[in-house]
């Protein structure tokens, strides 16, 4: 597609390079000079050439000529809108200038989920339009010139890409769609469509107008919330929508050529490539996400609580505002949605820093310390912790921050609607926790789809214990070694997180993945297969090292008896940890995480589930 503008592009290059004009020749008292000429604002000027230089200037500006007269031939085969056609209302892309703009991006990997929109382009449907939205940084726009990118050249010739802006109305946008659909375009591409205010109430005209004349319309945007409204009110049963927002591990590690899990756990959740690489000074622009703390803070106002906000705003009579008209009519919406996710984030450090010292992973943890085998790792450290002090502190740090931030007003039926919201931007996914015992009712589990919105956040909570005296009256070494034991702590429970999220994203609704708590312990998760009656359990470990003791639920016989008769035959126990695969004596198989991850099935909306994870 693009191979005909770069010629042109290089064409032009070309041309600028070489000299312009023509060579006269005069006779000057006797001898012959030459002289090269050409007009430069509107006046005429010269330059001496050399002996010998003149037939390697004459050579040169034949070659100008014949270039000019193949870019012209060039230019009249594929036009652009901008020199041939009508101006436009709106920002319009057409020919050598969205080639190069497409051409920007070939070089990049493909999102797993790129396939349907040339799936659409060319497909058999004719009354839809395609629609990509998701979190900013998830690779919306990129997707869109991929496509444009791998057009065929007669198709590239009809395609067009418009980026929206606020200023932008669909009044505007429906005159522009008319121009182009007469001057022969037929691909369209609308980035950011849902900044213009009027969408939600009108998106119908692209379906319902330009899709029935040929037109194939692409849709994409930033303000998820708004083409969830849109496909509700006036899209609905007219699009096919696919989300960006979720990137799991097994396509980020494909993308940016990572193959660490902590850096999937420390970043994961935008594809912003280099953002491990802190010497980068562009690292420090307000766009990147999952920095530090700071910038995750950034991110949420920007992408999340901005995008909600936009959305409500131009839909701010509909049946969707309810609970949330008095906090945006006092402007204190953005600042109740981050506090609301602040809050589940400090739930969760809450659960997870408190458990370790309340739990026998700390006595294993001395254990394996007490016989590490390199002498100079071996300590007995965790002796010197007052774990009930400790404890105590945490709760009494992370309580206070819970209880200050209900006074701000924030009634339940905000948090229940602002979660609802975060649902339908694929930022948080709810996760049953069952339970062993009879009587006991389902519990939901919030897991977040982008871990390092939720690491930066628990990571700096964990730092600001550093600023609590009885932390401060520890000597250095304890306090590295209980900071660092506590964020790994937290690194071990976002790693049970992303496992479970992915595994139940990727099955089928033959299968349910879940938690399921016993009086005493847990499975990690459980993948019960509905249609067979069977099921596999897991704990999952955020270590390298295989010890007996992390088995110690797999191999507890009272807890595998409560789970056979409510989820089937148990016909695996596994191990998941960062370490390598083997059988243990026991009959509990021990698999790497990265490579089960990996090993999950990529599911799509047609061919529903093709194969179990190859560890079940």
């Amino acid at each position: 597609m693009t191979d005909s503008y770069e010629l042109m592009r290089q064409i032009e290059e070309r041309i600028a390079a070489l000299p312009a004009g023509y060579i006269s020749k005069k006779n000057i008292n006797g001898k012959t000079r030459y002289y090269l000429q050409w007009k430069e604002n509107g006046k005429v000027k010269s330059q001496y050439l050399r002996e010998g230089e003149a037939d390697e200037i004459r050579v040169q500006i034949e070659e100008r000529r014949q270039l000019q007269k193949h870019l012209k031939e060039l230019k009249k085969k594929f036009p652009t809108l901008k020199e041939n056609g009508p101006e436009f209302e709106t920002k319009v892309r057409t020919g050598r200038e969205l080639a190069g703009m497409a051409a920007s991006v070939e070089r990049f990997e493909k999102r797993d989920a790129y396939h349907w929109i040339p799936q659409y382009l060319y497909g058999n449907v004719r009354t839809r339009v395609c629609v990509v939205y998701g979190l900013r940084r998830t690779g919306k726009t990129t997707m869109l010139l991929q496509a444009i990118a791998d057009m065929p050249e007669e198709d590239f010739k009809k395609a067009a890409y418009i980026k929206l802006r606020t200023v932008d109305e669909m009044d505007s946008l429906t005159r522009d769609l008319d121009r182009l659909y007469q001057a022969g375009y037929r691909y369209v591409f609308l980035d950011e469509v849902t900044l213009m205010e009027d969408f939600i109430d009108s998106a119908a005209l692209l379906s319902d107008i330009y899709v029935p004349m040929g037109m194939r319309i692409v849709l994409s945007g930033t303000d998820s919330l708004g083409f969830w409204f849109a496909r509700d009110n006036e899209l609905y049963d007219r699009e096919r929508t696919f989300h960006t927002t979720f990137i799991p591990y097994r396509e980020y590690s494909r993308i940016l050529h990572i193959d660490s899990i902590d850096e999937y756990i420390r970043y994961g959740g935008t594809l912003k490539a280099g953002e491990t690489d802190f010497d980068d000074e562009e690292l420090l622009e307000e766009g990147v996400a999952f920095r530090d703390d700071e910038s995750t803070r950034r991110y949420i106002g920007t992408a999340i609580c901005r995008n909600i906000q936009h959305s409500l705003s131009c839909f701010a009579f509909g049946k969707y505002f309810g609970h949330l008209r008095s906090l945006y009519e006092a402007g204190e919406l953005t600042g109740a949605i981050n506090r609301i996710i602040e809050d589940m984030n400090h739930r969760f450090v809450l659960e997870v820093l408190t458990r370790p010292f309340v739990s026998h992973d700390l006595g294993i943890t001395a254990r394996n310390l007490k016989q590490e085998r390199d002498p100079a790792k071996r300590t007995d450290i965790l002796k010197a912790i007052d774990k009930e002090t400790v404890t105590r502190n945490l709760m009494k740090i992370l309580d206070i921050r819970n209880q200050e931030e209900q006074e701000i007003g924030i009634t339940h039926s905000h948090i229940v609607q602002i979660k609802k919201y975060l649902e339908a931007l694929d930022l948080i996914v709810p996760c049953p926790i069952e339970y062993g015992m009879a009587g006991m009712e389902p519990e939901e589990r919030i897991l977040f789809s982008q871990p390092g919105m939720r690491y930066c956040q628990a990571q700096a909570l964990v730092h600001s214990l550093m600023k609590d005296e009885t932390f401060r009256m520890l000597d250095n070494e304890t306090v590295s070694y209980v900071t660092e034991r506590l964020l790994n702590e937290v690194r071990g429970r976002m790693l049970e997180d992303i496992i479970l999220l992915e595994t139940s994203k990727a099955l089928g609704k033959e299968y349910e993945v879940f938690k399921l708590m016993f009086v005493r312990g847990e499975f990690d998760m459980v993948i019960f297969n509905k249609r067979n009656n069977t099921c596999a359990v897991y704990e999952i470990k955020h270590s390298s090292q295989y010890v007996r003791e992390q088995a110690r639920h797999l191999l507890d016989e009272e807890k595998l008896g409560l789970t056979s008769p409510r989820f089937g035959k148990i016909v695996g126990r596994f191990i998941l940890y960062l370490g390598g695969n083997l059988d243990t004596e026991d009959g509990i198989a021990c698999r790497n995480a990265k490579q089960f991850l990996k090993s999950l099935p990529e599911v799509t909306l047609e061919s529903g589930l093709e194969k179990m994870p190859s560890v079940y």
